[in-house]
């Protein structure tokens, strides 16, 4: 018996009825075949494959909420990333499902997402003619775009799981672990890096949440975690008086951080340089790299820009602007 097939026995043995284990045929399939590793889970497997792709290190240079933030303690999609991934393991555990599988999902949730956060993400929606939601294109990355068009063959599950991550039922519980604990982790640090920048101070944020949830992020993410934990299972959620508190604060956020000119002061600058780096390549698809240039010949020109442009990370796009339209000097 291999390491993995002791490990799958195990998983029957101690997780819940309710978890998605490593035998379930439907959510390990892979669209292509391939021999089990006999020492780790398919889930596991999925979980390595996204730790090591390109994608997953580009999150690094991906704006989270402050574009390009001076100081090295603000987030970013990456740690944004790393943060997601701790909770939904720590909730998994605590209603023993699948944390294997729940990390594997909210380690890859985000790899599609555009340069410029949500500003990137809501340009390129505008400009290509198939529109763009940040989910979508995450599964277009591990399906498809990674390995040079090879993508990374993961299992149905894991992809299942982050194409519903932001506003979708997933199939399995522990993408639903994922969709709440996407939430728990961007409000929360959000609310640290807005109070960090000046555009928040603790007395800011509203008295009630604050009575509910607790005064300091880790009470409130604790208090969040144990609220979806205890609340079972079956229906994977916030208890009400907690789903509550959650929303309201999660309101306040839209109303002083999201929108707010401060924090926003750079994404005219950042929607430009999209829309002119999307109009430069639309008109020179012979300047794409080559894996682009292919899928402009096997689809369109657009998908082919938006693949790459979604792709990027901030200071590449600044970089490659710079490069096509600012005059270099005489030397």
């Amino acid at each position: 018996m291999t390491v993995r097939e002791q490990y799958e026995i195990t998983e029957l043995g101690i997780l819940s009825k309710e978890a998605c284990t490593s035998v379930n045929e439907k959510m390990v399939h892979r669209e292509k075949y391939e021999d089990k590793c006999p020492y780790r889970t398919d889930f596991q497997r999925d979980r390595d494959r996204i730790l090591h792709c390109n994608s997953f290190r580009r999150l690094k240079r991906k704006t989270q909420v402050f574009l390009s933030p001076v100081g090295d303690h603000y987030r970013t999609r990456l740690t944004h990333t790393l943060e997601v991934s701790q909770i939904a393991r720590t909730i998994a555990r605590g209603m023993r499902l699948n944390e294997d599988l729940t990390e594997a999902i909210a380690l890859g949730h985000d790899l599609g997402h555009s340069p410029f956060g949500h500003c990137g993400e809501k340009v390129l929606n505008e400009i290509c003619p198939h529109g763009f939601k940040h989910y979508e294109q995450s599964l277009r990355v591990v399906e498809y775009l990674e390995k040079k068009g090879h993508g990374l063959n993961l299992t149905y599950a894991v992809r299942d799981g982050i194409l519903c991550h932001t506003n979708k039922i997933a199939e399995t519980k522990e993408g639903n672990i994922v969709r709440l604990a996407d939430t728990i982790a961007y409000i929360n640090h959000d609310i640290e890096d807005s109070i960090r920048a000046g555009i928040l101070s603790q007395s800011d944020l509203p008295r009630d949440c604050v009575n509910v949830l607790g005064s300091s992020k880790t009470r409130r993410i604790t208090t969040l975690i144990a609220s979806v934990i205890d609340h079972g299972a079956y229906d994977i959620d916030f208890s009400p008086a907690i789903r509550r508190a959650h929303d309201d604060l999660k309101k306040f956020m839209f109303a002083k951080v999201y929108t707010n000119p401060a924090a926003k002061q750079e994404e005219e600058k950042a929607e430009l340089l999209i829309r002119k780096l999307y109009d430069y390549f639309i008109n020179n698809i012979n300047k794409l790299p080559a894996e682009y240039k292919d899928i402009a010949k096997e689809l369109d020109p657009d998908r082919a820009v938006c693949d790459y442009i979604s792709g990027m990370s901030d200071s590449y796009a600044v970089d490659l602007y710079t490069e096509l339209f600012v005059p270099k000097f005489w030397k």
